[in-house]
């Protein structure tokens, strides 16, 4: 072989071995980010920053302040500057909406970004690559990410009814959200068991409708100024928080605050689980009245475009021998009670609509035939894969309305791996299952679809102390599916989010990384 052949040869060997590293490391980078970015290059390259960090461009916001100073850049000193700094911040309205971009080459690291979420989402990004070198010097390999999020809908939900939680446990996954680059907080606050929602005219639903369950955390309430901290920390971390309160049912603890309210008040009784059929009663005009100043502060306290107002698991038993209910289904003109419901949640999402909100129900109020013009308000919650598949779906579809796709079937975080007290064997949930079987995945492309939710009810006691075994490592699997469409085995996901257990847990999150795939 001569030494020209042996060069070539050589070469071409080198460039194999140099190829085949970077697709490793590749990888290796790609497991770094939690949810994975859409694009990403990467180079061998380094950018050092040593003693000082010096910053170009305005930073968004205090909350993006606060993680360069507090975590990313800690022990570095801080300097503003006009020219180029190593570290700058650049607004392109090219880019998708909440899209961003990072640039990291020798001398500095850029970033670009059409909003405020896209700044926080590249943040979020930049704090789960620093490489700490040591107190003083920080380190990050050369590399461009291109992302945008795959939703424009991303959410998770507490129910804070069943459950009470401390405002600072509900911060910690506002936290977790924006890390995971979810932008609404979908917050349960009503319930049979408690009403967790401070509303001034109706004094009674706090002094009395918080107090009515007898459990461990199920006594307690949230402030309008609690409540107006909550949405300022969330908003600060690019997330909007959107409340709920469930009507027609789900209200024996308003019930129980206010029996004018039903239809039969002298039979007020707090189920210790599930529903019952004590309605809010939709023949009293008074009651009517309530639930319209109810709203009235609701939507003067959060500044959210959406409004929940439940609709689901409300058995009409009492509607139906109800004298001011049937009376109202006859002077209308409906067929039944499943059409006076109807007629009640279209009252106030007409409501709503003046405040200029929408309404967000979930299917349940679609699952009998519609000959009615609905609200153009109005947004599908689809949910009960596991009794009605995919009607709801389809229903909504059909009408024309927007869907927002968070499946039992698997997006409910409660479901536990084995079963658990009223959890039985059909209501359990694996990774395996969120990562294959979510049956939301398929509907996220239908240009009716606004999203995906996923749920943590607090059912059967689920008290603080359990919530992070429900959450991980699932909720990394959720997150992802909402953020991003490209698809890595399940074993080379866990190889992510395993590389991510010291991150999360040195943030205060009991991750639980030691799940194996059977």
């Amino acid at each position: 072989m001569n030494l020209k052949t042996y060069n070539i040869i050589s070469q071409f060997i080198m460039q194999v071995f140099i190829y085949t590293c970077m697709m490793n490391y590749s990888f290796s980078l790609k497991a770094q980010i939690l949810p994975l970015p859409h694009s990403y290059s990467i180079f061998s390259d380094t950018l050092k920053i040593g003693k000082a960090i010096s910053i170009s461009g305005k930073i968004p916001n205090n909350y993006i302040k606060e993680i360069l100073e507090q975590e990313i850049f800690k022990g570095l000193q801080f300097v503003q500057t006009s020219s180029s700094g190593n570290l700058s911040f650049h607004d392109d309205k090219q880019l998708p909406m909440d899209g961003y971009q990072i640039q990291i080459d020798k001398q500095k690291i850029t970033i670009k970004s059409s909003s405020l979420n896209g700044y926080i989402y590249a943040i979020q990004s930049l704090r789960q690559i620093v490489i700490y070198s040591s107190p003083t010097d920080r380190k990050f390999q050369c590399l461009t990410i291109k992302d945008a999020p795959r939703c424009k809908y991303r959410s998770f939900m507490l129910d804070s009814g069943r459950q009470y939680q401390k405002t600072e446990t509900i911060k910690k996954y506002i936290d977790l959200m924006s890390i995971l680059k979810m932008n609404y907080f979908h917050w349960h606050l009503t319930e049979g068991t408690g009403w967790r929602i401070e509303i001034k005219q109706y004094p009674k639903l706090t002094t009395i409708g918080s107090h009515v369950a007898h459990g461990k955390e199920q006594q307690g309430f949230y402030s309008q100024e609690e409540i107006k901290d909550l949405i300022i920390y969330a908003k600060e971390r690019g997330i909007t928080i959107i409340p709920e309160i469930d009507i027609p049912g789900h209200s024996e603890a308003a019930l129980a605050s206010y029996p004018s309210l039903g239809c039969y008040p002298d039979t007020v009784v707090i189920p210790e689980n599930g529903f019952t059929d004590q309605l809010f009663c939709a023949g009293n005009d008074s009651t009517l009245c309530f639930l319209k100043n109810v709203f009235k502060e609701v939507c003067n306290l959060f500044p959210s475009p959406y409004i929940h107002i439940g609709g689901d698991e409300a058995p009409k038993g009492r509607w139906d021998t109800c004298p001011r209910c049937q009376n109202r289904i006859k002077v209308l003109g409906l067929k039944n009670s499943h059409e006076l419901q109807l007629w009640l949640m279209t009252q106030i999402a007409e409501y709503l609509k003046a405040q200029g909100k929408y309404a967000i129900c979930w299917e349940d109020i679609i699952h009998h035939d519609i000959t009615t013009a609905l609200p153009d308000n109005l947004i599908i919650h689809w949910w009960n894969w596991r009794g009605y598949k995919d009607l709801g779906f389809t229903q909504a579809r059909a009408l024309g309305l927007p869907i927002i796709c968070g499946t039992n079937y698997y997006t409910y975080l409660n479901f536990p791996e084995k079963p658990w007290k009223g959890y039985q064997q059909d209501r359990t949930c694996t990774l395996y299952d969120v990562y294959y079987k979510n049956q939301s995945l398929s509907k996220l492309d239908d240009h009716q679809t606004l999203g995906m939710s996923c749920c943590l009810w607090t059912d059967y006691g689920l008290t603080e102390n359990m919530l992070e075994d429900r959450l991980f490592p699932r909720i990394f699997v959720l997150a992802n599916q909402m953020w991003n469409s490209q698809t890595i085995s399940l074993n080379d996901f866990l190889i992510l989010i395993q590389a991510k257990n010291n991150f999360f847990s040195s943030l205060g999150y009991e991750v639980n990384s030691t799940y194996q795939v059977r």
